[in-house]
């Protein structure tokens, strides 16, 4: 699909124009420079084409008076790399500041690409400021006059971007996988990202909060009918309510990192190896066990570790016993700064994904029930004991079971518990969630539930 790019120098309104072409809020918007800094893409459709919307941190060049972001080249390039890989670019610039000196180096910056280009003159937000726009009209390019936070004019210009796209391309009907890498502040998520594409997609540095946004990063391996397509969302290090102000950016990030959870085929938990799980780690797990969400532990920075003599299998018995809740989670030991078993992590998503889609034999599911029932007496409570009749699988993603039984009150915690664990080592569910949703049957319900089933599957040929 084509891709059209926003950029401009800071506080011009790129991540509002960004949020009203996408119809949604995806890119935050806040009103402090620097609060975008890596490249914030979205597949969205406009005018009738699907295309690839990006938008960019401020360019400043490290020129702007008074400007206190360390990041500021950094920014720059990740925003040149999106005008060069795009089709079409918006620039967008503020009327009501009128031409400035940086302004003009962004579209001249812009121009010396070669890629076709439109100003959007921003902050037309009445009629009579359009006027203003005709200041811009002396580089020669298309001026719109627009309001990103109203929405004015924004139609035209976006119906002028879409047209210089090239033609489009037979679509392919798979949806990529969403993974997810969470985790605290400097825990090593950006530098995975980037290792495992070989490429600076993101911005990495040991500065806590360099990453703001969820940031979205197409992945492929492979080409033709075979290929897996991933989307990586770098988001931004989740920090305890506690540490932020209700104004702040960082609560903008973390609203955003936990949307970013929900959104999530698979979630990647990254802690540091040598601090292994905090209780920050933790609160973040219970976020992903809320959201239902598979999961997958990326022990980072393990040479750091393994210089200390800590074992793997020391380091995992630390990691049960700490977040016995994310037991079905499988462990991947790595480092991004090495590469140490980074392509592993593609294996581990790749088997996880598949249990969150398992489609489990009903009359396999119930002899694992009755097995695991014998095996292990039900609880008890007022001289009446839990009786399960039936199990049924309902959904996938989570994969979610109803069962049958006498009295939904009569299960405790710990017994659901281990009937999920039962499920997961005869059905191999390593990382995908189990939810097991309870229905109160009379034996005499639950016998006549079982003979509909099974003569429906007798019909159907199923085994």
């Amino acid at each position: 699909m084509g891709v059209i790019s926003i950029v401009g120098r800071p506080n011009v309104g790129k991540s509002a124009l960004f949020n009203r072409i996408a119809r949604a809020r995806i890119a935050i918007v806040f009103d402090q420079p620097g609060v975008t800094r890596d490249r914030v893409a979205r597949e969205v459709e406009a005018e009738g084409r699907r295309f690839l919307l990006v938008d960019t941190g401020g360019l400043a060049f490290d020129r702007t008076p008074g400007s206190e972001d360390p990041l500021a080249a950094e920014t720059c390039a990740q925003a040149a790399v999106a005008v060069s890989d795009s089709d079409a670019c918006i620039v967008v610039v503020d009327v009501r500041a009128g031409v400035t000196p940086l302004d003009e180096e962004v579209i001249r910056r812009v121009r010396a690409s070669g890629v076709p280009c439109a100003l959007a003159a921003n902050k037309c937000d009445r009629a009579e400021d359009d006027s203003k726009a005709d200041d811009f009209a002396r580089f020669g390019l298309p001026v719109f006059p627009v309001s990103a936070e109203h929405g004015r004019g924004v139609a035209a210009l976006t119906q002028f971007a879409v047209a210089k796209l090239p033609p489009a391309e037979a679509a392919e009907n798979i949806r990529p996988l969403r993974v997810a890498v969470v985790g605290r502040p400097n825990a090593g998520k950006s530098s995975y990202i980037n290792r495992l594409l070989n490429a600076e997609r993101v911005i990495v540095s040991d500065i806590p909060g360099t990453t703001r946004d969820s940031v979205d990063v197409p992945f492929t391996i492979g080409s033709g009918p075979t290929a897996r397509r991933y989307t990586l969302v770098d988001t931004a290090g989740m920090k305890k309510h506690t540490q932020m102000s209700k104004t702040s950016v960082d609560n903008f990030s973390l609203f955003r990192g936990e949307r970013a959870i929900e959104e999530a085929d698979v979630v990647l938990l990254t802690l540091e190896s040598e601090l292994g799980p905090t209780k920050q780690d933790m609160r973040i797990a219970g976020k992903i066990i809320d959201a239902h969400r598979a999961c997958v532990i990326l022990m980072n920075k393990w040479d750091l570790a393994e210089a200390k003599g800590i074992s793997q299998d020391e380091a995992t018995k630390v990691i049960r016993q700490m977040m016995p809740f994310l037991s079905y989670a499988p462990v991947v030991y790595l480092s991004a700064k090495t590469g140490y078993n980074v392509r592993r992590t593609v294996d581990a998503i790749d088997a996880v994904a598949s249990s969150v889609q398992a489609k489990l034999p009903t009359g396999v599911l119930n002899r694992t029930i009755e097995t695991a029932t014998k095996k292990t007496s039900a609880p008890m409570r007022g001289g009446k004991r839990l009786k399960v009749y039936y199990g049924l699988q309902v959904g996938t993603d989570p994969l979610t079971i109803r069962l049958f039984v006498n009295d939904p009150k009569l299960m405790t915690d710990a017994y659901k518990s281990y009937l999920e664990k039962a499920l997961r080592a005869r059905f191999g569910l390593e990382g995908a969630p189990v939810r097991l949703f309870l229905k109160a049957r009379s034996r005499k319900d639950g016998a006549q539930l079982g003979m509909e089933i099974g003569r429906l599957k007798k019909n159907s040929g199923a085994t």
